[in-house]
């Protein structure tokens, strides 16, 4: 069961890792990225970074639509972590069992602008959001689970 879908560029650290996954109760953590499995320092550091106790898989994106899809990850209590917000709608437009998305940490770019105090999104992430939106999917934004929810398409 998929407890939460997180765009955070970051992935795992201390937030995502404890805050996230202990009010989700989440059992095991997918990082959904393409860039992450060719990285083996950033790898060790994903693994060293979770929670004992809690289960960490790293896949391609396409890999974890696959996986997703099977029924293979059913059984878990599962918080899904993306880098970006176009992981995100990949991930969503293959998945339906995506019904939220929690965006959390987007860095500052030249070519993107600020909506809140962690999020910095571009005019393709716009396009990505509306029809992520139009879908149906809850779109929000949290640094850590107290957070009030705001949605996103308010600010964009």
């Amino acid at each position: 069961m998929i407890k939460l879908l997180r765009v955070d560029h970051r992935l795992l650290h201390g937030q995502v890792a404890f805050s996230w996954t202990k009010d989700l109760e989440a059992n095991c953590i997918l990082i959904a990225s393409d860039t992450l499995p060719k990285d083996e320092l950033k790898m060790m550091a994903m693994k060293m970074a979770k929670p004992s106790g809690i289960k960490l898989v790293i896949k391609t994106v396409e890999d974890s639509i696959t996986a997703l899809n099977s029924g293979s990850t059913d059984k878990y209590k599962l918080f899904i972590v993306v880098e970006s917000i176009e992981d995100a709608y990949r991930l969503a437009q293959k998945v339906d069992a995506i019904k939220s998305i929690n965006l959390g940490g987007m860095k500052n770019d030249p070519n993107k602008k600020q909506v809140s105090k962690a999020v910095h999104i571009g005019e393709e992430d716009v396009k990505m959001l509306k029809e992520l939106d139009q879908k149906g999917i809850e779109l929000e934004i949290r640094l850590v689970p107290n957070d009030k929810k705001e949605n996103i398409m308010n600010l964009i």
